[in-house]
């Protein structure tokens, strides 16, 4: 049986999960991180995208985050977001749509402010839809 250690996913709203994982795989700033039961402490924030469970067993759970903090301590990993949702919670017609609103926006900019807001809310829904699309090929659908 490999190692475990705590891990804990909190978004603004509510907590998502807290129980025992054998690896996290997330995306942090400077690229995917992987995190195992006695990895060295870390802060690191994370860019959009999906965050990767990893349970006793080989089972895998996926959520996406809008981005967020990444802390890893010698018991427990916590994971503090914005956003976040349960993979398969998310509807990919409506993520599909949000991207192409937010390309829209980009095309349609006014100003710096605008195409701040635009080029963010793209990023944020290409994440989602990655993050959906990612699970359905692990399913094999």
């Amino acid at each position: 049986m490999a190692t475990t250690v705590q891990c804990n996913i909190v978004s603004a709203d509510e907590s998502l999960f807290s129980g025992p994982v054998e690896m996290v795989v997330a995306t942090g700033s400077l690229g995917e991180l992987g995190i195992n039961a006695g990895h060295a402490p870390l802060l690191s924030d994370l860019k959009p995208g999906p965050v990767r469970l990893i349970k006793q067993a080989g089972d895998e759970e996926m959520y996406y985050l809008s981005g967020g903090y990444l802390e890893v301590q010698p018991n427990a990993i916590s994971i503090l977001a914005d956003t976040a949702v349960r993979a398969d919670d998310i509807d990919e017609a409506a993520a599909a749509e949000a991207v192409k609103a937010a390309e829209q926006a980009l095309a349609n900019q006014a100003g710096e402010i605008e195409y701040s807001k635009a080029a963010s809310m793209l990023a944020q829904a290409t994440a989602q839809l990655h993050t959906v699309q990612t699970l359905r090929k692990k399913l094999g659908g």
